[in-house]
């Protein structure tokens, strides 16, 4: 699957736009297979739903994910 990505990031959250065309100022991140997109899904958020996620992905054609830096103590 071909997959652009854009990420904003700040000290409190992570917000990333994954879009399977291009838009804008979207970066192309490559045509991942299946294992890659799990790793980068779970890199970007460990604690992430992969199979909804994904199904997500491929239905909508864009996913948006916000993540919160959490302090590590």
């Amino acid at each position: 699957m071909k997959i652009w990505i854009q990420e904003e990031k700040t000290k409190t959250h992570h917000i990333v736009h994954l879009n399977l065309e291009h838009h804008g100022k979207f970066e192309y991140l490559g045509d991942l297979n299946e294992e890659e997109q799990n790793t980068l899904l779970t890199k970007i958020k460990p604690d992430i739903d992969l199979e909804t996620n994904l199904k997500m992905l491929k239905y909508y054609g864009y996913l948006h994910l916000f993540v919160i830096n959490k302090k590590k103590d």
